[in-house]
C-alpha cells in the first residue's frame, strides 16, 4: 500500500510538472515572448457526477480542450480542491495533491485535452458538494516567469495557495459556489 501511495505521489508530481488542463478561458494575459499569446486558462468549479475505478483507485475525467501539447509540455498546471467535509475549514481550498479526509486527492493529465481528478479512498468518494478546479499557465506567460522567481522552486509554485493564484494570474472567478 505504501509503495502505491509513493507511486501515486510521484506520478502526480510528474503530471504537475509535465501536463496541464482546461475548459474555460480566463482573461487575456500579457503578451509573451516574441509576441506569443500568454493567456491563462482555467476551468469552472467542477463537481463529479460519478467516479470511475475501484477501491483505492477512484477518478473522474473532465474535458480540457485548452490543454494543448504546448501548454502541457512548457507551462504549468495548478489544480485545487474544495471538499465539503474538510475538517479544518469549510472555506479551505487546497492545492493538489493533498491528503484530506483520510485520502490522497490528486490529478493527472493522461492525454492532451483531458484530465482526471483522483482519490485513493477505499469506498467511492461521492459528495455532490465537492469542487475541483485547474488553472493552466502557458510557459510564455510573463506572470508565470515572475511567480517562478518569487517561489524559487517548482514544488513551491505547485503548492501556491488558491487565493494567491487567483490574484497573480488575474482570475476574477475566484469564489466557490456551494450548492
Amino acid at each position: 500500500m505504501k509503495t502505491k501511495q509513493i507511486f501515486l505521489y510521484l506520478f502526480s508530481v510528474v503530471a504537475f510538472l509535465s501536463f496541464p488542463g482546461c475548459s474555460s478561458q480566463g482573461p487575456q494575459g500579457p503578451a509573451g515572448v516574441n509576441g506569443q499569446n500568454a493567456a491563462v486558462y482555467y476551468s469552472n468549479w467542477l463537481s463529479p457526477t460519478a467516479w470511475s475505478g475501484s477501491a483505492g483507485d477512484w477518478y473522474f475525467s473532465v474535458s480540457a480542450p485548452d490543454l494543448t501539447q504546448d501548454v502541457v509540455e512548457h507551462g504549468v498546471v495548478l489544480a485545487y480542491v474544495w471538499l465539503s467535509g474538510d475538517v479544518y475549514n469549510s472555506t479551505t481550498v487546497r492545492p493538489l495533491p493533498a491528503y484530506v479526509l483520510g485520502a490522497n486527492w490528486s490529478f493527472l493529465i493522461h492525454q492532451y485535452g483531458s484530465m482526471e481528478f483522483t482519490c485513493d479512498m477505499s469506498t467511492q468518494p461521492f459528495n455532490s458538494g465537492d469542487k475541483f478546479r485547474f488553472i493552466a499557465i502557458p510557459g510564455t506567460s510573463t506572470a508565470l516567469k515572475t511567480v517562478s522567481v518569487k517561489y524559487n522552486t517548482r514544488t513551491k509554485l505547485l503548492n501556491m495557495p488558491y487565493s494567491e493564484a487567483c490574484k497573480v494570474f488575474d482570475i476574477k472567478d475566484s469564489t466557490i459556489i456551494v450548492q
